[in-house]
């Protein structure tokens, strides 16, 4: 499993993947991120959506994907381009890789537009490329009920529930 976003919630999901036995590797822009990540039991990758390149070979050996910036923040054009060209880039780049499932925060602190945009945009690409898609849609801030239904779209995925 791959996490982009290894914020406290990223944590916190990969803490119970963990538990239950599956390997999960995290994002973190920044080495400072490494020992919170690895505390949890995940494997710390050091990579940016901002730079899609730097996250290809964390591809390797990942069965789900999940992109789970819907808090992301700072400019708005940027964060726009995490949910429209670095999302498009970064998929193209899941062809012929062991990747089988995706998982997709719309909700959050951004913008309702360019989270709708974003999608619309993995919808269209992951029926394209035949990968199952789970969307969060689970306000961020109701932690309770944003992990349950991360959890259970992580489980319907890993459960190869990909017609629904």
């Amino acid at each position: 499993m791959l996490i982009i976003a290894g914020g406290a919630r990223g944590r916190a999901l990969a803490a119970g993947l963990v538990a239950q036995g599956h390997a999960v590797r995290i994002t973190t822009r920044e080495e400072a991120g490494r020992a919170a990540i690895e505390d949890v039991g995940a494997e710390c990758w050091i990579g940016t959506p901002d730079r899609v390149a730097t996250l290809r070979y964390a591809l390797e050996s990942v069965t789900i994907a999940c992109w789970l910036l819907g808090n992301a923040c700072g400019d708005p054009e940027a964060v726009r381009d995490l949910h429209g060209s670095r999302l498009q880039f970064f998929l193209s780049q899941t062809i012929d890789t062991t990747v089988r499932g995706l998982l997709y925060e719309a909700a959050g602190s951004v913008t309702s537009q360019t989270l709708a945009a974003g999608r619309e945009m993995i919808s269209a690409r992951a029926a394209f490329n035949a990968i199952p898609l789970r969307v969060l849609d689970a306000d961020p801030r109701e932690e309770d009920r944003w992990s349950a239904q991360a959890s259970a779209a992580l489980a319907e995925l890993l459960a190869g529930d990909g017609a629904r």
